[in-house]
């Protein structure tokens, strides 16, 4: 029937325990250390980009607190050169004010005196106004 030979059956655990410590030492060590170092390498990468993103982190919050800090500042100036304009304006107003309120003196002193020449001169020429009255009287 069958005939096992003890022989071939023990050439072929040897070969194949030899196969199995030769696929060992030249294939299934060196993958394992290799997806070991891989592994630690991924987890290393993995340590460095939450460190980098917590600083990345950081530096946006600080990119922030500076752009705030800017634009209060940027604010404050403004303000303060709409003040400083203001006060500009204001002050150029009173000049002006203050300068119309001359002029308004001068031609007011100015009428005052021509308004005075304007009554001289009727008041001299007043007889003449009587005689030229008196002559038109009478031809009525």
């Amino acid at each position: 029937m069958l005939d096992i030979s003890v022989g071939l059956l023990l050439l072929t655990a040897v070969v194949f325990f030899v196969l199995l410590f030769l696929l060992n030492s030249w294939l299934y060590r060196p993958l394992l250390s290799f997806m070991q170092e891989r592994e630690e390498s991924i987890r290393r990468d993995l340590e460095n980009a939450a460190k980098n993103e917590s600083g990345s982190q950081e530096l946006l919050e600080e990119a922030a607190k500076i752009v705030d800090e800017a634009k209060h500042k940027a604010s404050a100036m403004k303000q303060e050169a709409l003040e400083s304009a203001k006060a500009e304006a204001m002050k150029l107003i009173e000049q002006k004010k203050q300068e119309l309120e001359k002029r308004m003196e001068q031609f007011l002193q100015e009428l005052a005196k021509e308004e005075e020449s304007v009554k001289s001169a009727l008041i001299s020429q007043m007889p003449l106004f009587k005689e030229a009255l008196k002559a038109k009287f009478t031809k009525l």
